[in-house]
């Protein structure tokens, strides 16, 4: 009996620290995988700022051509700073043992970071940077406290500071941008809804197919089953 109270015990224990640990409430992101200029934009994004440690193997630069609407010319000369073909898949150049001398581990593999994470999640995290000189990056993360990943988006953003809670405790109730960048609140937060909306695309690929193939197939199903109707109602009617 005591056995089984223990074993219950250990299986509630991560409920309780998920209870003590609950950070702030996640931001939603506007997620629209057929808006295909802001899944163009967030590539961009994302080579640009995040190719560099972070890759993205179960997706090639030829796929994402396809499914974007882009030409392979075009996604060679803008979007390509990793490799020379476009069949490639997105990996990065840095080698796991300097990864791990500059940031403490590897950078994980963004191809399904959306599905594991969420992408309300990677919107608010990307959102709650705020400077911190205790920490080697000089930044921590509301979300994600003492994470090792730098704030990359800084030049667009700025950098922000948080605002604590009256009464001497060290509780941050909110963020306030002190030093902005190059992007007003509005236009950065487009930005990274577009980021996260590409990364929604690359944990499932298929699913900009399936949505684009799927009022066709729910017509052809309507359809179909009114002519099978008939058909029904033909062949039955000389049974009665």
């Amino acid at each position: 009996m005591k056995r089984i109270a223990c074993a219950c015990l250990l299986c509630l224990m991560p409920l309780c620290s998920w209870a003590v640990e609950e950070g702030p409430e996640l931001a939603k992101a506007d997620i629209d995988l057929g808006d295909e200029k802001s899944l163009q934009r967030g590539a961009r994004t994302f080579v640009n700022y995040c190719l560099t440690c972070h890759s993205a193997t179960y997706m090639r630069f030829s796929r994402m051509a396809k499914d974007l609407r882009l030409s392979d010319k075009l996604v060679a000369d803008n979007l390509m700073f990793v490799t020379d073909k476009v069949g490639n898949t997105m990996n990065v150049t840095m080698l796991a043992k300097e990864s791990e001398a500059w940031f403490g581990m590897v950078p994980p593999d963004l191809s399904v970071i959306a599905r594991s994470r969420g992408v309300d999640w990677l919107y608010t995290f990307l959102t709650s940077f705020y400077l911190d000189p205790s920490r080697p990056t000089g930044v921590n993360n509301r979300v994600f406290k003492d994470t090792a990943m730098p704030h990359v988006l800084w030049e667009l953003q700025g950098f922000q500071e948080p605002v604590l809670e009256a009464g001497g405790e060290k509780k941050i109730t909110a963020l306030k941008l002190t030093k902005p960048g190059k992007l007003d609140e509005s236009a950065y937060r487009q930005t990274v809804n577009d980021l996260v909306n590409f990364l929604e695309y690359l944990g499932e690929p298929a699913a900009l197919e399936r949505k684009r193939l799927g009022p066709r197939v729910l017509l052809f199903l309507a359809a179909f089953g009114i002519i099978a109707y008939l058909l029904k109602r033909e062949y039955w009617k000389d049974l009665h």
